[in-house]
């Protein structure tokens, strides 16, 4: 059993500092996917100590990233692909976070066809749900050029 907390989210993830919005990965299967960020200081998307709606959408975005990242690194052992996002759709946003607050990232695959995957998203903090949405993710035929 992988011991996902231990993997350097930076090799999973073409965004490099300052533009990294998420921690770690805590789960992975076939489903769904969950990451884990606490929100800092010195994000960029922080403003008066709160982290914008941009970054919870950037979030959810590397949330995607890091799902493929993993299934390209530790299943289909090939380099980081780069993603775009293709849509936000029933954007949701109950609360934003404040700086200190761990948020929780749960992504859940609804579909994946011709290079485009459509997931459903939900933020947390503890049992507080603080923001929902769709996405859609178009991958690159690309890979982003690792520091291999």
């Amino acid at each position: 059993m992988m011991e996902f907390e231990k993997i350097d989210i930076h090799e999973l993830l073409p965004q490099q500092e300052p533009f990294v919005m998420i921690d770690k990965l805590c789960h992975y299967d076939k489903d769904m996917t969950v990451t884990a960020t606490v929100i800092k200081e010195d994000n960029i998307f922080v403003e008066n100590g709160v982290f914008t709606e941009s970054g919870l959408i950037e979030n959810i975005a590397q949330s995607c990233a890091a799902r493929i990242g993993y299934i390209n690194k530790y299943i289909l052992k090939k380099g980081i692909q780069l993603g775009f996002i293709g849509a936000v759709r029933n954007l949701s946003l109950y609360r934003n976070p404040n700086v200190g607050e761990k948020i929780e990232t749960t992504i859940m695959t609804i579909e994946e066809i011709f290079g485009m995957t459509l997931v459903t998203a939900a933020v947390k903090i503890g049992n507080e749900t603080i923001a929902e949405s769709e996405m859609k993710i178009a991958l690159s035929d690309m890979e982003s050029r690792g520091d291999d």
